[in-house]
């Protein structure tokens, strides 16, 4: 369906006639000085006839446009329905210093721990239509990145810009959740769901994880938690190679504690493939239905009027650059012959 957002603009329409209510500018009755014409055949007094009424239209079709497009076209599709499952969502993700391991692989290249996150988190992201996502990241203290919001690719994005080290060296794991529970807006029947991945345990922070986990239960949230990092990497050295496991610092008693403490589960991810089962059976959660919402997109169609008025306005003078050229042109031509 086509219709005008800005209606009301279309009573400008007849502004130009205001001008034939000027009072006319009397004229001087004394000498008067001829100047020669500006273009071949006309005259000193002003163009042709003929050239002013066309010109005045040019004009008035000018107008024209430009009111159109200030009145803001636009065309609106059919209504879609949008899910709102009552979902909130908080992405709370660890930029301690150890996620710069690099022990997990993507499509067959070694990458850290956070680059494996970002890469498996971007289509859990996608999927996450009708739900309010939020993100925190956390080190040495927790920092809200993106409040609940719908806009899936804010928070992705967001997600793609952070860098280990941005916030400091250690785990504040107890602050991230209780800032991830305060952020949640209090909602009627909405389910309020923190996902946590970390690779450590609490070393950082003023909150502890059993002050977390008792906010956490008292507000009704329920806490995901996902400890990532491989159980086996081999070190390489000028004496050999060794196996190590890079995650003997994960705190997998505590995460659990947390998670089981409000209704959720805790989740081991030792690599993408893990993770992205663990995002699977994440999409599974119950979600609660709300109210539906329907949305009609709107497609803007001013810049084409706007675009004919902008040429019509710049018609005129175009025309007289071009006839002025000619004149020039053929009255050199006319001096070169005449020598």
């Amino acid at each position: 369906m086509f219709e005008f957002a800005w209606w009301w603009v279309w009573f400008a329409l007849p502004l130009p006639l205001l001008f034939l209510l000027l009072p006319a500018v009397p004229r001087s009755e004394g000498a008067s000085l001829r100047v020669p014409a500006l273009l071949p055949g006309e005259t000193a007094s002003g163009r042709k006839p003929a050239r002013s009424k066309w010109m005045l239209i040019i004009a008035l079709l000018a107008w024209l446009c430009l009111v159109f497009a200030a009145a803001r076209p636009q065309w609106l599709g059919e209504p879609v329905s949008i899910p709102d499952e009552g979902r909130e969502l908080m992405l709370a993700v660890d930029l301690s210093g150890s996620m710069k391991i690099d022990d997990m692989e993507v499509n067959g290249r070694q990458v850290n721990r956070l680059t494996m996150i970002k890469s498996v988190l971007h289509d859990f992201i996608k999927r996450r239509v009708g739900d309010r996502l939020g993100l925190i990241l956390f080190a040495d203290t927790a920092y809200l990145q993106a409040p609940l919001t719908y806009d899936r690719q804010t928070v992705a994005d967001l997600l793609d810009e952070s860098v280990i080290g941005l916030v400091g060296e250690q785990t504040a794991i107890g602050d991230a959740i209780g800032l991830a529970v305060k952020r949640f807006k209090q909602r009627d029947e909405s389910n309020n769901v923190v996902i946590l991945l970390t690779d450590g345990q609490n070393t950082a922070g003023n909150i502890t994880p059993a002050q977390a986990k008792e906010l956490a239960v008292e507000s009704g949230a329920t806490l995901y938690t996902i400890g990532v990092g491989a159980d086996e990497m081999l070190i390489r050295s000028f004496f050999g190679s060794r196996q190590v496991n890079p995650s003997q610092e994960l705190d997998e008693a505590m995460l659990t504690d947390l998670a089981e403490s409000t209704g959720g589960q805790y989740f081991r991810a030792r690599n993408a493939e893990e993770l992205e089962n663990i995002y699977q059976t994440l999409d599974q959660l119950e979600p609660i239905k709300g109210e539906a919402r329907k949305l009609r997109p709107r497609t803007a169609l001013f810049f084409y009027p706007l675009a004919l008025g902008l040429l019509l306005s710049a018609l005129p003078a175009l025309i007289y650059c071009l006839r002025n050229m000619g004149y020039r042109l053929r009255g050199q031509a006319r001096s070169g012959g005449g020598a």
